[in-house]
């Protein structure tokens, strides 16, 4: 009787814990998951679960190193390598915001690995500029204010020659 208590409570845990996908969002704000590969800047994989998630971060953006038309832009490698240092096989946690997925079916988060959140990381660094695009504009504010303190300081990209 006591593990069949068990056993019914795990379940539970896990039906209420489990993410939904699709159009809905998350039933919890922290999916967690290992990051398997780094795209660019401001772009990675993870694995959430049994599944991929190309996941896109929310509020930033880093100069291509993949864009059809562009090339690679200016920084771009480098912002690249930086997210890579930050962030390649570690554990993270996905914290989303109003919109779930962009255009292209990416996840937007807030990419945390412990109290540091890589997306403002990236900004404060000079690695990434703010891009608000509404409805996630949860940390504006945080992310203006520290890509005012990077450009100031020429850090990164904004690096004096």
């Amino acid at each position: 009787m006591v593990s069949l208590v068990r056993c019914a409570t795990l379940l539970l845990l896990l039906a209420v814990a489990a993410p939904t996908w699709g159009g809905e969002r998350a039933a919890y704000r922290g999916l967690e998951g290992t990051v398997v590969r780094v795209v660019d800047g401001d772009t990675i994989h993870v694995r959430v679960g049994t599944r991929v998630e190309k996941v896109r971060y929310i509020g930033v953006n880093a100069p291509e190193v993949h864009h059809p038309t562009k090339g690679v832009e200016p920084g771009g490698r480098e912002a690249a390598a930086v997210n890579r240092r930050l962030v390649q096989d570690q554990a993270v946690r996905l914290e989303l915001d109003v919109q779930e997925r962009d255009r292209y079916g990416r996840l937007l988060a807030y990419v945390w690995i412990g109290g540091v959140m890589i997306n403002a990381e990236l900004v404060r660094l000079g690695y990434a500029q703010v891009m608000t695009v509404p409805p996630n504009v949860r940390y504006q504010e945080m992310f203006l204010k520290l890509q005012r303190e990077a450009h100031q300081a020429g850090r990164g990209l904004w690096r004096r020659a």
